[in-house]
């Protein structure tokens, strides 16, 4: 047998709930070697003693440019809050492939990310969720606005979500608009209007954001047709629930161009 080529990878945002549950997932994964830990917290502790893994030895550090240059990572998975671009653009200029977790992006920082990656020959990945169910939940959605195009989102998260709408939540609405749009469905226009009671248009799309102690990420896509309603769900109980994902796309990263928007595309 040959050897195992080994992926290295930082992590920014390690000492986040997000980003311990990375370091913990990257450190078990037979092909996979962690080699750097930013965060703005925990500066110079061994992010084992953060995780509860004492072997592991990587200091966290406080700079992300130094990181960088002294671990030279293959890719950096971000979970830090807020997102920095700063920090994409440094990864992308070393070298490596930016695998972004956190959501809130803009338009203008994706057309950047994807620029910039696609002139250095890297790839550059913005996932706004990990989890394979939430993928499948998004890709049902889609098909099921080609046959009942009205429908409206709700999207709950614990209480230290920064971000509303959800990534997820913008992510499933532009998908059900361009499922529509293929096949020519128009949603009707129900009464309210835009009072900020009936949630945010997204893509003519109403969504509606919870946030209370207690949730992890959860989406119901709700449909509505004559004398019937079809609801699909997911939910995130456990942060683990993201891990799968995102081994999924550091071992994707090295193969790809460009700026990849979404799981679905490493599926």
């Amino acid at each position: 047998m040959g050897l195992v080529t080994m992926i290295r990878v930082a992590v920014l945002g390690a000492c986040g709930r997000m980003g311990q549950e990375v370091v913990k997932a990257v450190a078990g994964a037979d092909d996979m070697e962690l080699v750097g830990a930013c965060d703005v917290t925990c500066e110079g502790r061994p992010i084992g003693d953060i995780v509860g893994w004492p072997e592991l030895r990587v200091p966290v550090e406080i700079s992300c440019e130094a990181m960088l240059n002294r671990a030279k990572p293959d890719a950096v998975v971000d979970f830090a809050k807020p997102f920095v671009i700063e920090n994409t653009r440094l990864a992308i200029k070393n070298g490596s492939v930016p695998i972004i977790g956190t959501t809130g992006l803009t338009v203008g920082e994706l057309e950047e990310i994807d620029r910039l990656s696609r002139e250095a020959g890297v790839a550059a990945m913005v996932i706004p969720n990990f989890a394979v169910g939430a993928v499948l939940m998004m890709k049902l959605a889609a098909e099921a606005a080609r046959y009942m195009p009205n429908v409206e989102i709700i999207e709950l998260h614990h209480d230290k979500k920064i971000d509303a709408p959800s990534g997820t939540a913008i992510k499933t609405a532009e998908m059900i608009h361009e499922a529509r749009k293929a096949a020519a469905m128009e949603p009707e226009k129900p009464m309210g209007g835009d009072d900020p009671a009936r949630g945010e248009n997204r893509n003519g799309v109403h969504v509606h954001s919870v946030r209370l102690p207690g949730l992890v990420a959860h989406q119901e896509v709700i449909f509505g047709g004559t004398g019937q309603t079809l609801t699909i769900r997911h939910d995130s109980i456990d942060r683990t629930s993201f891990m799968p994902g995102v081994l999924l796309a550091l071992r994707k990263a090295s193969g790809l161009q460009g700026l990849v928007y979404g799981l679905d595309k490493l599926l």
